[in-house]
């Protein structure tokens, strides 16, 4: 049955549950708390003057929500204190250790595992690597010959579990069983067991082209040379090749037919089967040679030490001198006692001679070199004899600005200073003297130290000046005795009077 009236508002039915915030009290769960309000209350009331309800969107937009930083409501409102006990410090997760705390742990357990372990007995200090044996290279294996069969020397190859094998023609002398010999492992032969064997600086054996390689050290047989004589024809065990003449020797080579039906020890430089091209030098190997001797000679060269060397070069300046690891300049001034105008005058190419190690330059490879110091200077025997003052005859040799040098004996020579020339003032010294002239001049002094002579014209021209006037002198005097004399024994004439005669009328008295 309809028991709604005509004319009468319609009434809600039905109120909607709203929600409302959480109070949490200190010490006690939090309890849901509701209240019922009519839903359009607005809408009855004049919702639009009003404010919305608590929890309720604004009219007309949507619904936001206003988050504070760290949680809380929206601004304005202070944030909740829920209150209660202080929380379990149990509960709490474990602080992280600082790094000092860190190393003290780990050192403790580190401990604790090594405790009872001897760590000296079980470490040993590696030991230190025996010396090489006299006259061995370090790095070089050295080993036992076993046997000599033919052209091969059986090596006994130490910690190896075979045998090595070296080319006889390798050795300089036929080897003996028993000797200790240096070699290097080339590599290891699996037909026949055995490891081949090489060593440094020896020549190597060549069967065919395959086995020529740049850098193999090989004996050549020189047969002939070119036709403009620019090289030397070789063989390499009946391989044809060329040596050119720069390559021959380390200096410059003027007879290249002296080498022909020589046996030369050289390096393949450069190799082309196809072509049938090798060429070899014998140059490269002997400047490996120098340089390895060098490094032995910087170690023992000194000064005033005495060696024999070969004269290699000459210039106008010096001579060079090989002394078997380094070349030393002899200079012009250093080769005698007596002036020297022209090296070549003294030395030549390929002359042997004994020097003196006067200066010693590690740095700049530079070995000064004297041969007259290994001779008797006669300055010596020349201050023995001779004393300041003496009056001695020389030639004189050269000329200066500052005065003439004379040779007084072979390799004693003195100094006339531009001073000491003559009494009077001496622009230029050739205005006294000439190159080649014999001139009388009196020592002044001798310097032992220096080996200088000062020598002097001006006191002999001095004493021959006033010697020439004494004379000069000495015949005036006579020649007014003399008239003096003749004046003397004059006879007189017995018609001289004496008084004055009449004087003469003047003319026209």
């Amino acid at each position: 049955m309809d028991t709604k009236a005509e004319g009468t508002p319609p009434v809600a039915t039905a109120t909607p549950v709203v929600e409302t915030p959480a109070i949490v009290s200190p010490g006690n769960a939090p309890a849901p708390a509701t209240a019922s309000a009519p839903a359009d209350v607005g809408q009855s009331f004049g919702s639009k003057h009003r404010p919305p309800m608590p929890g309720k969107p604004r009219a007309g937009g949507a619904e936001r929500s206003f988050k504070r930083p760290g949680g809380g409501g929206p601004p304005g409102e202070k944030p909740q204190n829920p209150g209660g006990s202080p929380p379990d410090l149990n509960r709490l997760p474990p602080l992280r250790p600082d790094s000092r705390s860190l190393d003290k742990q780990i050192e403790a357990e580190l401990e604790a595992a090594m405790a009872g372990f001897n760590v000296a007995g079980t470490l040993d200090k590696p030991a230190r690597p025996a010396a090489p044996a006299p006259g061995t290279t370090p790095g070089k294996k050295r080993g036992t010959i076993v046997g000599v069969h033919g052209k091969d020397v059986f090596v006994e190859v130490p910690g190896g579990r075979s045998q090595g094998v070296l080319p006889i023609q390798q050795f300089d002398r036929k080897p003996e069983v028993g000797d200790l010999v240096e070699f290097d492992i080339e590599r290891y032969d699996a037909a026949n067991g055995l490891l081949l064997l090489t060593r440094e600086g020896a020549t190597q054996v060549v069967t065919d082209w395959s086995s020529v390689t740049v850098g193999m050290i090989v004996e050549a047989k020189v047969t002939d040379t070119n036709k403009n004589k620019t090289g030397l024809l070789i063989e390499v065990n009946n391989i044809k090749g060329f040596m050119p003449v720069s390559q021959i020797d380390l200096y410059r080579v003027e007879n290249v037919d002296q080498f022909v039906g020589q046996r030369l020890k050289c390096m393949i430089v450069e190799v082309v089967p196809e072509e049938r091209n090798l060429l070899a030098s014998r140059r490269a190997l002997l400047e490996r040679e120098k340089q390895v001797k060098a490094e032995e000679f910087w170690k023992t060269i000194a000064e005033g030490q005495t060696h024999k060397g070969i004269v290699r070069n000459i210039k106008p300046f010096g001579a060079f001198v090989d002394l078997g690891g380094q070349d030393g300049l002899i200079p012009i001034s250093e080769m005698s006692w007596a002036r020297v105008n022209d090296p070549s005058e003294l030395l030549h190419i390929g002359q042997t001679v004994e020097v003196l190690v006067m200066r010693v330059d590690p740095e700049a490879r530079r070995i000064g070199l004297s041969l007259k110091k290994l001779a008797a200077s006669p300055f010596d025997d020349f201050s023995k004899r001779i004393r300041p003052g003496a009056r001695v005859i020389g030639k004189v040799t050269r000329l200066a600005e500052f005065g003439a040098f004379v040779e007084l004996e072979p390799g004693v020579e003195g100094l006339i200073h531009i001073s000491e020339l003559s009494t009077q003032r001496v622009k230029r010294v050739r205005e006294v003297v000439t190159e080649g002239q014999i001139v009388d001049v009196e020592v002044l002094n001798l310097d032992p130290e220096t080996h200088r002579i000062a020598l002097s014209l001006k006191t002999i021209a001095t004493e021959k000046d006033a010697a020439e006037f004494a004379a000069a002198e000495a015949e005036r005097q006579t020649e007014l005795k003399a008239a003096e004399e003749r004046m003397a024994s004059r006879p007189v004439n017995p018609n001289l009077r004496g008084g004055v005669g009449a004087a003469k009328p003047f003319f026209g008295a």
